[in-house]
């Protein structure tokens, strides 16, 4: 146990100081702490960009739901691949465009009718659900690593959200996004080094592919399915649903903010192949992963969602599982980081802009942010997976289309955009409490509810626009 902790805080430690190393090139002001002045270089931007997604949904969740489900998770994963795609394609190249000539520190800036404008109802309405949705997301980070101190070194839940959440408000705190993007290149890496770790000791103890499929099907034929039995709708509808996971990207303040700090709009093609260079081989092992852990982990009885560490503990060396924890710290710190510095951001820049037109306000910001952030992640229920899908999709749905229609131009009045997202709002939340979000990811039809409030909507909004343009002229 005395490696496994060396190992574990040797990692935390490179963690912080990376985040303080990044000091050396901050400027003391308001722009350089939320988008570290858009000087970061492209491979950064990817490495940050995929730890920041690859959270303690993946170490946690997906593992835990590839458990339960055996092959047909791997849907959802090439599902969610496809739609992030298409969104680095198309929404995030627009979005550093939109960026480079507008001066926009936050999301909300971009969502609002007018990005110059120091506040307004839009940008309001989006900065309080954006507070709303990323306290849940993070607190769901902060979730994921209490549960794997807890396997390893048996410490009550509260004691992980804790250490977690501190880790991150000092760097975050000292180096802005800066600090949040150079740690998340370092746990990127030895986020991969531990996911491949796993793949490695599942192979050695349960075998190759042909092996593993055989001992999957001994314990349960539906494990070996690949139609999820969930999937009461169709596999075409579920995959659909999981595509558009993946586009649900675009309403995710916390990764497109790395955009946003990227140096200019033509990094993004280098950007986009470091991201996806990892992204996949490592969303792919976390399913095969899953389905070691379900072969290996089969006759015990306990959380899914704590696979991975108790797998990492019964076949690893004392070490490696300190190096299998700090995994999972980091995923979920590189996720977690990003979050409480958007959600300060929508706070000091959007809420209440007065307030944040201070550097050191800014920053206390996030201390208030961190702390209300770790309050929720001690008090709501500990299933990972579900407090992350429904946070993702909430943000993706509400925030996605309008985004993606302000940085292509298209017409847009402030009343339509707040009827999009509130549309999307009441989607979201009536498909989860139908119990439908298994079968169809309520980030579908949420999308469909909102394409058709725009299209209806669309027609009067030019109509309007040419009025006003021949009153103009």
């Amino acid at each position: 146990m005395e490696s496994v902790a060396l190992s574990f805080i040797a990692c935390l430690l490179a963690f912080v100081i990376i985040g303080a190393l990044s000091m050396r090139r901050k400027q003391a002001s308001v722009t350089d702490y939320l988008t570290a002045s858009h000087q970061i270089p492209p491979w950064l931007v990817g490495l940050s960009s995929v730890a920041t997604n690859n959270s303690g949904y993946m170490f946690i969740g997906l593992i835990g739901y590839t458990y339960y489900q055996g092959v047909s998770a791997t849907w959802l994963a090439l599902g969610w691949i496809t739609g992030d795609m298409i969104a680095w394609r198309y929404v995030h190249p627009q979005l550093r465009l939109f960026s480079e000539n507008n001066p926009v520190n936050t999301i909300p800036a971009v969502l609002a009718q007018n990005p110059v404008q120091i506040t307004g109802p839009l940008r309001q309405l989006s900065a309080v659900l954006i507070l709303v949705f990323l306290s849940v997301y993070a607190a769901a980070q902060l979730t994921a690593g209490s549960k794997a101190l807890h396997v390893m070194f048996n410490w009550p839940l509260w004691v992980g959200a804790v250490i977690g959440a501190m880790v991150v408000m000092i760097y975050s705190f000292v180096g802005g996004i800066r600090a949040s993007i150079w740690t998340n290149a370092a746990q990127a890496m030895v986020m991969m080094a531990g996911m491949f770790l796993l793949l490695a000791a599942g192979f050695i103890q349960a075998g190759g592919p042909v092996k593993l499929w055989q001992a999957l099907h001994a314990i349960d034929a539906s494990l070996v399915t690949w139609t999820p039995e969930s999937a009461r709708f169709g596999l075409l509808l579920f995959v659909l649903s999981w595509i558009a996971a993946g586009l649900g990207v675009a309403g995710q303040p916390h990764i497109l903010i790395n955009t946003v700090a990227l140096r200019n709009p033509g990094d993004i093609p280098r950007a986009r192949k470091v991201y996806f260079s990892w992204y996949i081989p490592f969303m792919l092992s976390t399913i095969v992963v899953g389905l070691y852990a379900r072969v290996l982990l089969g006759g015990e009885s306990f959380d899914p969602e704590l696979a991975l560490p108790l797998m990492a503990e019964a076949y690893l060396p004392g070490i490696l599982v300190g190096v299998i924890l700090a995994a999972v710290f980091a995923a979920t710190m590189s996720t977690a980081d990003s979050m409480l510095l958007s959600c300060s951001a929508a706070l000091s820049q959007d809420l209440f802009p007065m307030f944040g037109q201070s550097y050191i306000r800014t920053k206390l910001a996030t201390i208030l942010v961190t702390l209300f952030v770790l309050i929720i992640a001690l008090i709501s229920p500990a299933n990972v997976f579900q407090l992350v899908i429904f946070a993702w999709s909430g943000l993706g749905a509400i925030l996605g289309p309008v985004l993606v229609l302000r940085i292509t131009h298209q017409p847009l009045d402030r009343l339509t955009a707040a009827t999009m997202m509130v549309a999307a709002l009441i989607t979201v939340a009536g498909w989860r409490w139908l119990g439908w979000g298994a079968a169809v990811y309520e980030i579908l039809p949420a999308f469909i509810v909102v394409a058709m409030v725009y299209i209806v909507r669309r027609p009067g909004i030019i109509k309007r626009q040419e009025i006003f343009h021949e009153y103009a002229n």
